[in-house]
């Protein structure tokens, strides 16, 4: 058995008060750099830089998640979405969500079609599940014109109707969308956004380099003939 003072001696001792002070300091240290870190406040230029390609990073893996996400509810669940998947089969295109590519954009577009990369979707340029909606069954109307009419997209006129069927039959052109946008027409509303939306994308077209009289000339030419043209649907969407 122990004798007492055996106990007394084999007893922890006490961390002494210096070593106590430098704990809470680190403590504290650690406590301030987390605080900086979350509102900014008192970091250095280098520190800044990097908390901000930080966020920039967090914000767009979170944006990809969401654009993902939608994507795949969309494919399964979207009337128009799957509708427009059954007809791209029956015309011999099986698309799938490997084809279809959530990525960041510059904010002056929603999405894209590509022949041989397949449909890209904004990540960074959706206001909703909805919009997206929107903005792929437009993509999904260009694919549809590609496979089942064979569209030359060199050829301007041919890549004005395909504008002018796909913002006439997405969506992309509901009034709701329109107010979005900044348009209050009552009258002729969807006729004048398909036609305005139609030259801004013809717009793009590089033999058009901008030019918006070259562009309207390509639309008028044959607004009659796809603004009528409605397949693969029955009425406009």
């Amino acid at each position: 058995m122990s004798s007492p003072s055996e106990a007394f001696t084999s007893t922890p001792s006490l961390p002494s008060p210096s070593t106590t002070e430098d704990r809470d300091l680190k403590a504290f240290d650690r406590w301030r750099k987390s605080a900086a870190w979350i509102t900014g406040v008192g970091l250095t230029p280098e520190e800044t830089a990097r908390r901000k390609a930080s966020q920039a990073a967090e914000a767009e893996e979170a944006m990809w998640v969401r654009c993902e996400k939608w994507k795949s509810d969309l494919m399964k669940n979207s009337p128009a979405v799957t509708f427009m998947l059954k007809h791209l089969s029956a015309a011999g295109c099986n698309l799938t969500t490997s084809y279809i590519h959530c990525q960041p954009c510059n904010l002056t577009r929603a999405g894209g079609f590509s022949p041989d990369k397949g449909i890209l979707l904004c990540q960074d340029g959706f206001w909703s599940k909805s919009h997206m909606e929107d903005t792929l069954v437009h993509e999904m109307v260009h694919m549809y014109d590609h496979v089942k009419f064979k569209v030359d997209w060199k050829d301007l006129r041919h890549h004005a109707c395909s504008e002018i069927r796909a913002a006439n039959l997405s969506g992309d052109c509901k009034w709701s969308r329109e107010i979005k946008r900044g348009f209050y027409t009552f009258s002729k509303q969807h006729q004048d956004c398909v036609r305005r939306r139609a030259i801004l994308s013809v717009q793009q077209h590089p033999d058009c380099a901008g030019d918006q009289a070259r562009a309207e000339k390509a639309v008028n030419e044959v607004w009659e003939s796809c603004k009528a043209d409605t397949r693969p649907f029955d009425e406009i969407y």
